[in-house]
């Protein structure tokens, strides 16, 4: 029997809906390959009354899409009992004989109809969002028997039409679930039941590269290392993801190379870019780089990050995506013809450099399991980092992450991935302190300062170890 891996929040809220006793419309949404799907047919495999998903426009390229996705829609009504085997010629005639085929199942038991993939079916002037407003409005929402699950990658097509719509829709949907993807905990039992046995070291490598993605770290496989399956996945020529970058944004976008000129652009600098020096950069400006930077982030590859001076002009923005930074740095253009690439690298000084810088990308991405380590689970907290340039009394410095607390305490966070316990030597608890020094000057805190330091296997205990209020391991990040 398949096992859902977490989820368990999602998993109760969707059997509470079953079992309502109402009408329920719900919009089940995240990044691409994050398990929407999966969660959904796991769940009600046995009870679909109609299940559908729509065609990849990038896979019919070339095609008449609105006649190809109500061909297949007419597929799916078969398989379900439907009579009817001519294709429908209008949205609004397809979502007709999906009402007769589930009036003709009778009001007595829970119908749960499931529309995957419905940003590929809105093809260009189709009218299916007026057939789906139809369809919910003048039938779905009067039958208390039916459950209407409408999934989609593209995250900003369900905000706009869906969530935020202002036209029929508005307010309809009676629950909203946005998966997000695998923390390290999950991440750890998803290779245990799958018998992929590596340390925590490594699945920590792991999620920076594949990002807690359940598609990608299901590829990996028990016969093989960490090393070994990222050669086999994206090193070795024709390897399974070698193309997914282009897949992933061909997929999800109408112009897709706009979105991957940003996100390539972002990748290039760890600390992220102002608006203004992406619209330097950007192939379009005003409103549509604004709704290129939104889409992306609701989308959840870039991440908009509020500098501690609380500045709106210092608002930089991060791709922050795992798998597109590490495809951009290492794979993008054929950096490389070394099949394994990744095995004979592994302590080369690039390959160091980007574990420290990706570290950081893991431990944003886990600021619950630091909190709970802190001990303030229940504090309200900001988490910001901070950046100084440097003036004629101060060096430029950096501060890797600030959690800004309620109860008038600033962590400043140093965040380091090492193969052993670390070590403060002299000369690094001097710029420790210089740092400290300047953040003091400059930013003039108004609440305690307590240094931590976040990283793999601790600290070494020495002469400086003491000065370090708290240190949170990578054990705490598994929590």
């Amino acid at each position: 029997m398949t096992k859902i891996i977490g989820r368990d929040i999602e998993q109760a809220t969707l059997n509470n809906l079953y079992h309502s006793g109402k009408s329920e419309f719900v919009a089940v949404y995240g990044r691409r390959r994050i398990g929407k799907t999966f969660l959904i047919r796991e769940m009600f495999k046995d009870r679909f009354a109609f299940y559908h998903t729509g065609l990849s426009p990038f896979e019919l390229n070339g095609k008449k899409l609105l006649s190809e996705q109500l061909r297949n829609f007419t597929l799916s009504l078969a398989r379900y009992g439907s009579g009817n085997t001519t294709a429908p010629s209008s949205w609004m005639e397809a979502f007709g004989l999906l009402i007769e085929l589930l009036e003709s199942k009778g009001k007595e038991t829970r119908q749960v109809v499931f529309l995957d993939e419905v940003p590929w079916m809105d093809t260009h002037r189709s009218g299916f969002i007026t057939a789906l407003e139809h369809f919910w409005n003048g039938w779905g929402a009067g039958r208390d028997n039916l459950m209407l699950i409408v999934c989609g990658s593209a995250t900003s097509w369900i905000n706009d039409n869906l969530i935020n719509n202002t036209g029929g829709l508005y307010g309809r949907l009676t629950k909203q679930i946005c998966l997000s993807p695998m923390t390290l905990a999950e991440t750890e039992e998803l290779f245990r039941l799958n018998q992929v046995r590596i340390d925590r070291y490594d699945i920590i490598q792991s999620w920076m590269i594949f990002g807690g993605i359940p598609y990608y770290l299901n590829c990996l496989t028990k016969e093989r290392s960490l090393a070994q399956n990222v050669d086999y996945l994206l090193f070795r020529h024709g390897s399974e993801l070698s193309n997914e970058f282009d897949r992933l944004f061909n997929s999800l976008f109408v112009n897709p190379e706009d979105y991957k000129h940003i996100v390539r652009f972002l990748s290039t600098s760890s600390n992220g870019y102002t608006r203004e020096e992406i619209a330097a950069k950007a192939p379009s400006s005003g409103g549509g780089l604004t709704k290129i930077l939104r889409i992306l982030r609701e989308n959840g590859f870039i991440s908009v990050f509020q500098d501690f001076s609380g500045r709106s002009r210092d608002l930089r923005y991060r791709l922050t995506d795992p798998f597109c930074l590490f495809y951009l740095k290492f794979i993008d253009g054929h950096k490389t013809n070394d099949e394994a690439f990744w095995e004979n690298s592994q302590f080369s000084p690039g390959i160091n450099a980007w574990r420290g810088l990706a570290f950081e990308n893991v431990c944003f991405a886990h600021i619950r399991q630091i909190k709970s380590a802190l001990g303030i689970s229940g504090v309200h907290t900001e988490t910001y980092s901070w950046t100084f340039k440097g003036d004629e009394t101060h060096d430029g410095t950096q501060i890797d992450m600030l959690i800004d607390r309620a109860d008038r305490i600033i962590n400043l966070c140093e965040v380091k991935f090492s193969l052993s316990e670390y070590t403060i030597t002299k000369d690094y608890d001097r710029k420790l302190r210089d740092r400290l020094q300047t953040f003091l000057d400059v930013a003039h805190p108004k609440k305690a300062i307590h240094q931590t330091f976040i990283t793999t296997y601790g600290l070494r205990d020495n002469e400086y170890a003491g000065k370090i209020q708290s240190i949170i391991t990578m054990e705490d990040l598994f929590r």
